[in-house]
């Protein structure tokens, strides 16, 4: 694929510019998500390159670590030293001419570059202002330095396991879970911004602050009983925090399996080998509710381990049963939805081949997908700041 048809604007999004000032997870997961949906994204690093480069090991650059590769696909590469005069002044330049500026910086950071909200919007008026913050600044943390794991252990995501079980410890969840939701809510609050720019001409500050976006997020279900004042019940979502939630052990692996009712479960356990099950001994003997639910899960069990994972996905399949193959974090590679639609091998500048997983929405007229590889640190200086130079050479001469 030539790089002209590489780089060919397409999705909802393009003609959209977005000046992206941001490192670390939220940031870049946010703008690689506005650049998968076809906004020109122009990533402004320093000559020494966005952190998460060094994150990982790559073939053959120390600046191209995996963690960079899987957040800064559909993206330019501007390399500017913004403790420089003329470094700054190129970055007033685009922003001139940009929709959406938006970093993750501590304000006091930004401001002192010069491109704080009041000075940006003065370069550009109706620019979209997005600034990713830790904390609110009406509350007592305002300031903060904040991380995923921080955020995490506020917003009490690190207090979940207690509700399944209580002696479970307090831990962050395996994934950066945090930034990336937020990322997520910078794109929602982006995209709202925009559409009220489309309305009114008007552009804005905007405000993305990570303690309260998570915690409204995560907790969504697991307020319950505590919704109203004086509380109706409990703390956590009771479907949810069921110490039954979980895989069943197949011949060869693990399966997901959630009957729509009695019937479906009796079925499942019928073609695993337990027919009549409800009127069985085993379980029609139990005398307390807890008892025949306890005997129901282990039923579940010793059916599951009738067949192989792949039988399984047949078999519920053709009896209406809803369940699905629980990978394990190594065999999503070998998932056949997955290796058909996410996973998509492309070639990496420097570096050979590589595992890219695109973007998962789909767009019936302004269809998405991966445009341009993540770049080497600067590799599109030159062409966007001759860009922006014949702009400005078109402006003078009209």
């Amino acid at each position: 694929m030539t790089m002209a048809a590489n780089a060919r604007p397409s999705g909802p999004l393009a003609g959209v510019r977005v000046i992206d000032l941001t490192q670390f997870v939220l940031g870049p997961y946010a703008t690689q998500t506005l650049g998968d949906l076809g906004a020109d994204v122009i990533k402004i690093e320093e000559p020494s390159g966005d952190r998460q480069r060094r994150s990982g090991k790559a073939p053959n650059s120390p600046t191209m670590g995996p963690l960079y590769v899987a957040l800064n696909r559909n993206k330019r590469s501007v390399a500017l030293d913004l403790k420089t005069e003329p470094g700054r002044r190129a970055l007033r330049r685009l922003v001139a001419r940009a929709d959406v500026f938006i970093h993750n910086m501590r304000p006091e950071a930004v401001a002192r570059l010069g491109f704080s909200y009041a000075e940006v919007a003065g370069l550009k008026a109706d620019i979209i202002y997005v600034e990713a913050m830790g904390y609110d600044p009406a509350g007592p943390y305002a300031g903060r330095q904040a991380f995923d794991d921080l955020i995490q252990a506020a917003s009490g995501a690190c207090g979940l396991g207690e509700l399944v079980e209580a002696s479970a410890p307090l831990r962050p969840m395996p994934s950066i879970i945090a930034d990336k939701t937020c990322g997520l809510f910078a794109v929602i609050a982006t995209l709202a911004a925009l559409r009220h720019r489309d309305l009114s001409g008007e552009g804005q500050y905007v405000a993305v602050p990570m303690l309260e976006t998570f915690t409204g997020f995560i907790m969504a279900e697991h307020l319950y009983g505590e919704t109203f004042i004086p509380p109706t019940g409990h703390f956590g979502h009771t479907t949810t925090i069921t110490p039954h939630r979980r895989p069943y052990r197949t011949k060869d692996g693990w399966l997901v399996v959630l009957p729509v009712g009695p019937k479906a479960a009796a079925r499942f356990m019928e073609l695993g080998g337990l027919p009549g099950a409800y009127e069985s001994e085993r379980f029609a003997s139990k005398a307390s509710g807890a008892e025949r639910v306890a005997e129901y899960y282990a039923m579940m069990d010793d059916a599951a381990a009738a067949h192989t994972t792949a039988e399984w996905m047949d078999l519920c399949a053709a009896n209406s049963i809803p369940a699905m193959r629980a990978n394990r974090a190594a065999e999503i590679f070998d998932d056949p939805q997955l290796r058909e639609t996410l996973f998509e091998e492309r070639q990496l500048e420097g570096e050979g081949t590589y595992r890219a997983m695109r973007p998962g929405l789909r767009f019936s007229k302004t269809p998405v997908g991966i445009r341009r590889d993540p770049p080497p640190i600067g590799r599109h200086t030159d062409e966007v700041l001759a860009e922006a130079a014949a702009v400005e050479a078109r402006a003078l001469m009209r």
